[in-house]
Parts: C-alpha cells; sequence; structure tokens
C-alpha cells in the first residue's frame, strides 16, 4: 500500500537519513521509535514531500514517484493521498476550527463548499468538538486544537495518516485524550504511521513497530517482538529506559 526505497537526505553535511526503506500495508498501523535526531520526523515529512529527499522512491496505492524526477503533478498527487497530524498542530490562525477542516477539502480537493462544510460538521462531531466549530486556534486548548488538526486529516479521507509525535506539545493530562482519539481513528481501517515516544500506545495499537537510529531502520517487527524480544543491541539499549518488572518494555 506504501513502500518507501532508499530514501537518502542530507541538510548540508549532515546525513539524516541513510537509505531507509520501510513498506505498510493497507490499513497497517505502524509505529516509528527512536531518540531524537534519528531522522523519524524527517522521514515522514519525506513521504508527501513537505521536505523532497536527495533519492529514493514513494510509491502510495498506485502512484509510484521517483524522488529525482518528482514533478509538481507528481507531488500533488501524492500529497492528495495522505493526511498529516503536526505535533505543534498548524491550524490556520485566522480560521476557525470549522474552517481549518474546510480549508483542504476545497483547495486541494475541490470539494464544493457546501460539501465540504457537511464533511468538516460531521467530522468535528465526531472528534467530540462540535460546539467549538466557530472557535479560532486560539481560544482552544492544546489537546482541543490538536483534534482540529487529527480531525482535518480524516476529513480528507486520505489512503495514509502520517502522525509527528502528535501529542509532544500537549500538558500530560491531555496526551491520554489524543491517543485514544488516534485509536478510535486506527478503528476506521485507514493506514497510519505513527512517530511517537508513547510506548505504551505503540504495544497496544501497532501492527508493526520500526526503530530507528542514527539515520536508519535497526529494527522493525511486531510489537510483542520489538519490545520482549529485541534482536539488536541498540534497540534494547533505547527500551531498557522504558523496562519495567518483568521484562516489559513500556511505561
Amino acid at each position: 500500500m506504501l513502500e518507501i526505497k532508499h530514501i537518502k537526505k542530507s541538510f548540508g553535511r549532515n546525513e539524516v537519513l541513510k537509505d531507509v526503506s520501510l513498506e505498510v500495508k493497507k490499513g497497517e498501523v505502524v509505529v516509528i521509535l527512536g531518540p531524537s535526531g534519528s531522522g523519524k520526523t524527517t522521514l515522514l515529512r519525506c513521504i508527501n514531500f513537505l521536505e523532497k529527499a536527495d533519492s529514493g522512491e514513494i510509491s502510495i496505492g498506485d502512484k509510484d514517484v521517483v524522488i529525482q524526477k518528482a514533478g509538481r503533478k507528481d507531488i500533488l498527487e501524492l500529497r492528495q493521498k495522505t493526511g498529516f497530524v503536526f505535533q505543534n498542530y498548524n491550524l490556520f490562525a485566522n480560521k476557525t476550527a470549522l474552517e481549518n477542516i474546510m480549508e483542504g477539502l476545497v483547495s486541494a480537493r475541490k470539494a464544493p463548499k457546501k460539501e465540504a462544510r457537511s464533511i468538516a460538521e460531521e467530522t468535528l462531531t465526531w472528534v467530540g468538538l462540535q460546539d467549538k466549530a466557530d472557535y479560532y486556534p486560539s481560544q482552544l486548548s492544546g489537546g482541543q486544537q490538536q483534534r482540529v488538526g487529527i480531525a482535518r486529516a480524516v476529513a480528507l479521507n486520505p489512503e495514509v495518516i502520517l502522525f509527528d509525535e502528535p501529542t509532544s506539545a500537549l500538558d500530560p493530562e491531555l496526551v491520554g485524550d489524543i491517543l485514544d482519539l488516534i485509536k478510535k481513528v486506527a478503528t476506521k481501517g485507514i493506514t497510519m504511521i505513527v512517530v511517537t515516544h508513547e510506548m505504551s500506545f505503540a504495544q497496544d495499537v501497532a501492527d508493526k513497530v520500526v526503530f530507528m537510529d542514527g539515520g536508519i531502520v535497526v529494527e522493525e517487527g511486531a510489537p510483542k517482538d520489538i519490545f520482549y524480544q529485541p534482536r539488536e543491541e541498540r534497540t534494547r539499549q533505547f527500551l531498557a529506559k522504558f523496562i519495567l518488572p518483568g521484562n516489559m518494555y513500556y511505561i
């Protein structure tokens, strides 16, 4: 469903992604773990061309793009197959919650405004913010803003949603609610790639866990294998920070 092959990305002399390949099946929830600076966020941003990789190939559904040959039309078609949930929400400050959700439907999907409004209203209700439709981001809490961000991605009905550390900017007491909402998104059967440090979420929701470090995929596998029987020493070192009695690698 989604396949990335040999993705490389450097910023100046800093090689952030070093020949990364990954395959995600339709409807699968893939969680990417790793220390800060391991390339997780850059990988997500390269998948939908928020950053353009230096080389490699990206396939989503029936669309296959060779990075070095990608034109504007290729990039647009690939982006239309994805939704992106940012760690800092990235809402339009001058638009209401409803208008933020409508924007992508109208501008990117060319949906009629009446249809876009109907979808936006339905999605806001789905994330529990039907009474906040006319609120601006400055009037919403961080958790509410992230709910709008998730609603915006879901409303597009994309083939895959990319979550970039969606709880990292939230107060600790709000993290659980957003993780529960992401679990709810997973029940819709949408293919998801989630970059997160929430180990218990990864264990509970992921079909596959990917551990990255130093710009490469160190190890990937089912949650039970990664958390209980990691093959690589670097993975064991990382997970050891979260170990609990009984050899359970979660928090």
